[in-house]
């Protein structure tokens, strides 16, 4: 379970409200294990009302405070066994979510229904993989490129490339 304290703006950035320990407290009897994540609402929409990101980043800097949505998105994710995989093209990179424990044909059905129906394979590099070594091609360089089938188990962060048979999806058309 994950607690959402939403707390005025000044209470947020100095880290102090007094009924937070309160609530902490609560949580600790009621609910052990349990994440408490403080926000401020007001604050998060007046950095989302910044369109310049360097201007964001002064303003967090001189408020000596970070953003809150990066922790909610990522303690959400995790308590709702989600994931996200990454493909990509030229022009784009593109994030999909999947349940944890989601392989690879049920990952491209993600995409288009048809990519699953005629899934053949899985091209996968690790997102680390691609950070450390700076380049797709460089990933398949150091041999940590690879080809993955039917049972692969999608992991957080894969950047994929799926093949598969474009007619696929058109045989039961075909029969009616």
């Amino acid at each position: 379970m994950i607690y959402l304290v939403n707390l005025a703006e000044k209470d947020y950035i100095k880290k102090k409200n007094k009924w937070l320990v309160k609530i902490k407290e609560w949580v600790d009897k009621n609910d052990p294990g349990a994440i408490i994540i403080p926000f401020s609402g007001s604050f998060e929409f007046k950095l989302i009302e910044m369109e310049d990101p360097e201007l964001r980043k002064k303003y967090c800097e001189d408020n000596n405070t970070t953003s809150a949505l990066d922790k909610i998105i990522v303690q959400g994710y995790k308590a709702l066994q989600l994931e996200y995989f990454f493909t990509s093209g030229p022009d784009e990179v593109k994030a999909w979510t999947i349940q944890k424990g989601t392989k690879a044909p049920q990952a491209a059905g993600k995409i288009h229904t048809d990519f699953e129906k005629g899934f053949i394979m899985a091209e996968v590099m690790k997102f680390a993989d691609f950070k450390e070594e700076g380049s797709e091609t460089s990933v398949k360089a150091a041999g940590k490129y690879r080809q993955q089938g039917r049972n692969y188990v999608v992991e957080d962060g894969d950047i994929i490339f799926f093949k598969f048979n474009a007619g696929a999806g058109l045989k039961d058309a075909k029969k009616k």
